[in-house]
């Protein structure tokens, strides 16, 4: 098929205002649609790909020569993000980011109506007898949402689209966890709890997401916490491969993670892993000041290497009386720790309903301990997480 036989179903993307009863509507078409194909989703993730990559052939230079590493990455998220339009609070922030840091990849608007239009063909392809007009038109108004608040971010950004970073020190912590430091050509104005892409000369076009594990420098410099996930191509490269004097690229920061020491609430923090890296640059923030909110960090893992960092932090809460610490295993109860999953030990504490709340760590982690805690009474809108947290 050639770019000329294709018509697009995607509206023209402008603004455009629904009513609360037809956004309804529309996403429970969408999700209702999806759940037929989901059980097919590496044939629809291939179709897509096919279809888009014929229908704007430029756009193949922006995704890495193996594909099987891709997959389904870029329509998950696409479908992730169709699904949450009836939550314009979460997601228009969310979007704005997005759109910002796709700019690093040369996203046009043509590309947008691309995607938009693979998106609905692969769907539609794989629906069978379930597609229908009404469901397509629901499809096409949802992903427009999408795109139009996306580029809307970008053409408003006048910053960079990426900022190259050389990396200045390599630490191996374990085989599959190191510490990696770049210095920026120019400060990264990211802001304490944020994350960001970032890509590596070991596997070009593979960006991937990964969480400053400092506060802000007057240096400029960034410290990475990489641990080498099953399958991960990205970060088993920078822990085993990455080398001083590589230069990686750093996309625009994103995030909601964040601590507003204006405000009274006091702050839980949850944090598996390298899910400690955004704490931890919170908290080097909040050091900097003499009040702050009350803050309780829970710092798990299985084993006591996977707490790595546990010293620095009670180093710190040794002279911020606001900051308490309880560190948490699964597999054994050395002295000063807590034994059993994030989740046992953070319900068994109660309902923290005065608190805001911020998880950090694996998908399985945040999902496991937000379930947890919203059956034990946690207020839903007192948690927050970011969603891209694997290689």
């Amino acid at each position: 098929m050639t770019a000329n036989a294709v018509v697009s179903p995607i509206p023209a993307l402008r603004h455009r205002t629904e009513s609360p009863t037809a956004v309804s509507t529309m996403v429970r078409l969408v999700r209702q649609s999806f759940a037929v194909v989901e059980p097919q989703h590496d044939q629809v993730a291939q179709f897509f790909y096919g279809m888009l990559f014929s229908i704007a052939p430029s756009a193949r230079e922006m995704f890495p020569a193996n594909m099987q590493v891709q997959r389904s990455r870029l329509l998950r998220a696409l479908v992730h993000i169709v699904q949450m339009v009836d939550r314009p609070d979460d997601l228009a922030p969310f979007l704005r980011q997005l759109g910002r840091d796709h700019r690093k990849f040369g996203v046009v608007s043509s590309h947008y109506e691309a995607v938009g239009t693979a998106l609905i063909a692969a769907v539609k392809r794989h629906a069978g007898d379930h597609w229908t007009d009404e469901v397509e038109r629901a499809w096409a108004e949802a992903y427009t949402i999408m795109a139009r608040a996306m580029l809307d971010a970008a053409d408003a950004d006048d910053g960079p689209a990426s900022w190259p970073a050389r990396v200045i020190d390599h630490e191996r912590l374990g085989w599959d966890l190191a510490v990696v430091r770049v210095q920026p050509d120019y400060a990264v104005p990211y802001q304490a709890g944020q994350y960001v892409s970032v890509e590596v000369p070991q596997r070009p076009r593979l960006w991937r997401y990964f969480t400053p594990a400092n506060a802000p420098r007057a240096d400029g410099v960034i410290e990475f916490h990489i641990r080498g996930v099953e399958n991960g191509w990205v970060s088993r490269s920078i822990v085993a491969h990455a080398k001083i004097g590589d230069t990686w690229r750093i996309g625009p920061p994103m995030g909601r993670i964040q601590v507003d020491r204006t405000k009274d609430r006091n702050i839980l923090m949850i944090a598996g892993g390298t899910g400690i890296a955004p704490m931890r640059a919170i908290i080097e923030d909040l050091a900097q000041w003499g009040e702050n909110p009350r803050i309780h960090l829970f710092n798990g893992g299985r084993v006591p290497a996977d707490l790595y960092d546990l010293p620095h932090l009670q180093n710190i809460a040794a002279s911020n009386p606001w900051l308490t610490i309880t560190p948490v295993l699964e597999t054994e109860q050395p002295p000063g720790t807590e034994q059993g999953t994030l989740a046992d030990i953070i319900t068994r504490y109660g309902a923290w309903q005065d608190h805001e709340v911020l998880v950090a760590g694996s998908p399985s982690m945040i999902r496991s301990t937000v379930s947890r805690m919203l059956v034990a009474g946690t207020p839903l809108d007192h948690i927050t997480y970011d969603p891209f947290t694997l290689d």
